[in-house]
């Protein structure tokens, strides 16, 4: 054995510390002799050296000894005759069976620059690389840098290419759904290996369940999980729960949703994938200090993901701290720019600290990594509201409602956006009656038409509404605005009550606390008429516009800079 062969050994078993220490002694050695090595001996060290490197996550200077190893490989290309060096030499066929892969060093230099955030560089790495030559593995990192540079043609080839290698490929195929690619056309390209192996019958199942999920038919998605999730051999499969918990969430269902997920985490401690959207709905419904517990645990877990940091800013953001819900979520963006409830969070921090056009931005750029998911959508919306921007609001709740269909929760959208308009409030008293008739119990909806009633001050049908709908779940702002109704119509010990269930369900809701104030100071009001806020339901905790004093606005607003808020 020769030294390189040691450092080879090394390598092997693990032992990268050392491995850079001696190649770096080494390949100074080269640098003072250029005898002593050979071109073979040279290019395998400077591969060890800077896998060393990469191991210790310098990934800029791993790059760097990366393109020095194929330079190096070039030279070696072009020696016709491998010579033997003073430490020992080999046969130029055993020197070229042990040298490192081509290939690998150019997978390695896009590794290191798509970690840097270099796609573009990446992207021309790989595609340096003959289309026979690559792997799976390229053609899938390929795959997702073209997705996420909106290269779809392109992405859809190298994710075909993935399924054609590994037809088993499951996050291929997701990528390839994501795509708008048919379900039909998707599973015809795993056929045959269902077909030729036992126990794999669900998996066409599997198929289009994620299709339904990206065509935005959540219902007809939420029934086929669930026909998996019910089999014997998936039961408590802790990706299927966590793909129902998501797509409840898509369709509107918060109570099932959260179901699913606190499931999943029974079944998996360690659980990070989703538990950001879990955060959300948790904050959301006022649930503060369950939300503070589940982001410190999954710190714990690990902090390299972008889930904590999204759970920690949900807890800020309806904490009504802004600026620091803003530098979580640009942290949380850092660590995945693909994180769509990042995205969230910032934009509507954004929003509420009145930077209206940045939020946009943010919304956008959700809107195209989760074409179907509507919380992309409504942030977008309310961000033209907030401008006055109500022709373009309307155009955008119209896109959806064509795109998606005639839905609760796009009728309700539309809806939101004629409520703004004094000639369009028959249509959106038609578009909640249409709604409600498909879901009775969808709470965007019923606090729209409650609205709707307090404008017109119709406070009985307004009461009754709230009360059917409040028979079968417990909500927080349906209790708010039902005191409010009962104030209006005198009603005032049951209106303290309803208050009182509202803040016992979220104890930071500032509305339900003004109205009990203000009735323990009016103890004999005069004036019973009510106006409800337009944005009840953001109030309670949907991603809207929230008031209060921002005490950290100065703390955090030295550290935007570090992570791209300007």
């Amino acid at each position: 054995m020769n030294v390189i062969d040691h450092v080879r050994d090394m390598a092997a078993a693990g032992l990268h510390s050392n491995v850079r220490i001696i190649s770096s002694l080494l390949l100074t050695m080269s640098t003072n002799n250029p005898e002593l090595f050979s071109p073979s001996q040279k290019y395998q060290l400077l591969v060890y050296h800077a896998d060393a490197i990469f191991h210790d996550k310098e990934y800029r200077n791993a790059a760097c000894k990366y393109n020095m190893a194929l330079q190096q490989k070039k030279v070696l290309s072009k020696t016709s005759k491998v010579r033997p060096s003073s430490t020992g030499g080999t046969t130029s066929a055993v020197q070229a069976q042990n040298l490192p892969s081509e290939i690998e060093v150019k997978y390695k230099i896009a590794e290191c620059y798509t970690i840097l955030k270099l796609d573009k560089d990446a992207i021309s790495v790989l595609e340096g690389i003959p289309s026979r030559q690559r792997t799976p593995k390229i053609n899938m990192m390929l795959a997702n840098l073209y997705r996420k540079a909106g290269q779809e043609r392109s992405a859809v080839t190298s994710y075909k290419e993935v399924l054609r290698q590994c037809p088993l490929a499951l996050d291929a195929i997701i990528g390839l759904l994501s795509l708008s690619v048919k379900g039909a056309e998707v599973a015809s390209m795993t056929m045959d290996v269902i077909q030729s192996i036992p126990n794999l019958d669900w998996l066409s199942v599997w198929i289009k369940a994620h299709a339904f999920t990206h065509g935005g038919d959540n219902q007809r998605a939420i029934n086929t999980i669930c026909s998996l999730e019910k089999k014997s051999l998936l039961r408590d499969n802790v990706d299927l729960l966590v793909t129902l918990a998501d797509v409840y969430f898509r369709a509107g269902d918060t109570k099932n949703s959260i179901l699913k997920f606190e499931q999943a985490q029974m079944l998996d401690p360690y659980l990070i994938k989703g538990m950001d959207v879990y955060g959300y709905l948790m904050a959301r419904e006022g649930h503060l200090e369950d939300v503070e517990v589940l982001g410190g645990r999954l710190f714990n877990i690990s902090d390299q993901h972008a889930e904590p940091w999204v759970i920690s800013g949900c807890h800020s953001f309806y904490s009504k701290r802004y600026s620091r819900a803003l530098y979580l979520g640009a942290k949380a963006i850092q660590l995945n720019s693909n994180s769509v409830q990042a995205l969230l969070l910032k934009g509507v921090a954004l929003r509420n600290m009145g930077r209206v056009q940045e939020a946009i931005i943010h919304f956008r750029e959700a809107m195209r990594l989760a074409p179907c998911r509507l919380d992309c959508y409504e942030g977008l919306i309310d961000c033209y509201l907030a401008s006055n921007g109500v022709r373009e609001a309307m155009g955008m709740a119209n896109n959806i409602y064509k795109t998606l269909g005639a839905n609760a929760q796009t009728l309700t959208i539309l809806a939101t956006v004629c409520l703004e308009d004094p000639m369009t409030q028959e249509k959106a008293k038609t578009l909640l009656d249409k709604a409600l008739a498909q879901r009775p119990d969808y709470i965007k909806a019923v606090v729209k038409k409650a609205e709707l009633l307090s404008r017109e001050q119709k406070y009985e049908e307004g009461i009754a509404l709230l009360r059917n709908t409040l028979a079968n779940q417990s909500d927080c702002v349906l209790h708010r605005m039902l005191g409010d109704f009962l104030v209006a119509v005198n009603d005032y010990q049951e209106a303290m009550d309803q208050y009182s269930i509202a803040l016992s369900l979220d104890p930071n809701d500032q509305k339900s606390l003004e109205g009990m104030q203000k009735m323990e100071k009016e103890e004999s009001p005069t004036d019973a008429t009510v106006e409800l806020d337009g944005d009840d339901m953001e109030g309670s905790g949907e991603e809207g516009d929230l008031e209060g004093s921002d005490s950290e606005a100065v703390q955090w607003a030295d550290q935007e800079q570090w992570f791209g808020m300007q």
